[in-house]
């Protein structure tokens, strides 16, 4: 039987437990944000009932955002029959407000084995009397695992990236080192708030090469999509963004898109970046993006070693965000470009509408077809009115080259020109400005 999201991220976490003395383990504190609630600042707050919140968090779905293990009673659907991955509520001695709550893993003669939190001070597996059973819960049938706007996005663009990433490796080139489903190591020590060293290594390893669908879409979402903004752009250059994210990491990521947009590349992504990125096509964006990608790689010193590859996946993303692309009709790397830069609402007058269409032109100077004509005409103009300017070339290099050979450079350099221009005019697709805006 398939166990559910939420029972593979809880075993993700097996063996996690409280820290004698004065420090807190810094999973268990994590438990109780991720399950809603911010005051704690300790363990010794119980945390059953947070650690399956966060667990049901990881999976997609909302707990009842309680400390309280009772409140699971009113929470899903009711059980009427033990189901692998059900919400177990115990009672726990004569408090009627006091309880236990767990992920069942079995019912077997007349204990209830339940995979949870604060069970010995650990996440651990126990076994309790059947008697103390109060209720048995399911997320209700009816609702969807919780979305947000950009699910859809994420979740397209993840599945890209696994299929780039391949299953567990341990290349001794690899400065990741350890890494399964394009998660190293340190990566999923830093996401379970673990230091990796002598002792926890070999436990880490190993967990990471079990490592749950739950906690892999996690880590993706919280330690690179949302870090990168990528839900701020539209699917194709959020699909380029967040597999450069994951490749070169977040920093790096955010920098190459502030080179393609000719900003400071100070590592943020804020109003001056996502103006940039709403008046640059999204074509040139994905090109000059992918361009970027490729140097960044050829300049790494294990290029010899994974340089085909890295190659191959920037192309690979090219295409497939070319394709969203063209299957959306979507030609800007912003949900709403110019809402998203300068804080506008959606409905704006008539002011704003010419403020927003002077925003799409480019500067002349970088046009292609500009440059192409102006060097097609100095290829032709020069060497007949140079003489005139008092610009020629001295005779010395004409007796080496040739009158042939100095007329069969001008007529390259005339269809260079040429080619620039036709190639800048089919590529064109904003209107030019005198000046830098």
């Amino acid at each position: 039987m398939d166990q559910p999201p939420w029972l593979a991220a809880a075993w993700a976490e097996f063996g996690v437990r409280e820290i004698s003395g004065k420090d807190d383990a810094p999973e268990i504190l994590r438990y109780f944000r991720e399950a809603g609630d911010t005051s704690v600042e300790t363990e010794a707050t119980p945390w059953c009932a947070a650690f399956l919140g966060a667990m049901l968090r990881r999976a997609g779905y909302v707990g009842t955002g309680s400390l309280l293990a009772r409140s699971y009673l009113d929470w899903g659907d009711p059980l009427d029959a033990a189901r692998l991955g059900a919400v177990v509520v115990l009672s726990r001695g004569d408090d009627p407000n006091a309880g236990h709550v767990g992920f069942l893993l079995s019912d077997t003669n007349g204990k209830l084995y339940l995979l949870g939190g604060n069970q010995g001070d650990a996440v651990t597996v126990a076994g309790f009397d059947k008697a103390r059973l109060l209720g048995l819960r399911w997320p209700k049938e009816n609702i969807e695992p919780e979305n947000t706007g950009d699910d859809t996005i994420f979740l397209k663009a993840l599945a890209h990236v696994l299929d780039m990433e391949g299953g567990y490796s341990n290349d001794p080139y690899d400065p990741g080192g350890p890494t399964n489903r394009g998660i190293t190591l340190d990566a999923y020590a830093a996401f379970k708030s673990e230091a990796v060293d002598d002792v926890s290594r070999a436990r880490l390893i190993a967990e990471l090469k079990r490592i749950p669908d739950a906690t892999v879409t996690a880590i993706y979402r919280q330690c690179y999509f949302d870090p990168a903004s990528c839900p701020v752009f539209t699917a194709p250059l959020a699909l380029m963004h967040f597999d450069a994210a994951v490749n070169h990491g977040v920093g790096a990521a955010i920098r190459m898109l502030q080179g393609v947009v000719d900003v400071t590349a100070d590592g943020e992504i804020g109003p001056d970046t996502l103006a940039a990125i709403g008046a640059k096509s999204l074509s040139d964006l994905l090109d000059d993006y992918a361009e970027m990608r490729r140097t960044r790689y050829r300049a790494l010193p294990h290029f010899w070693r994974f340089g085909r590859g890295w190659l191959k996946r920037v192309d690979a993303t090219l295409a497939l965000a070319r394709t969203w692309a063209a299957a959306d009709a979507t030609n800007r790397g912003l949900l709403e470009p110019r809402q998203i830069a300068k804080g506008e609402s959606k409905m704006g007058n008539a002011t704003d509408t010419q403020s927003t269409d002077n925003d799409d032109s480019k500067w002349w100077v970088r046009s292609k077809t500009v440059w192409g004509t102006l060097i097609t005409a100095a290829a032709t103009v020069i060497p007949a009115i140079g003489p005139a300017l008092g610009i020629a070339l001295p005779a010395d290099i004409i007796q080496t080259f040739g009158d042939q050979a100095i007329t069969a450079v001008q007529a390259l350099a005339g269809l260079f020109g040429t080619v620039l221009a036709i190639y800048g005019r089919l590529k064109a697709d904003t209107p030019l400005a005198l000046h830098k805006s």
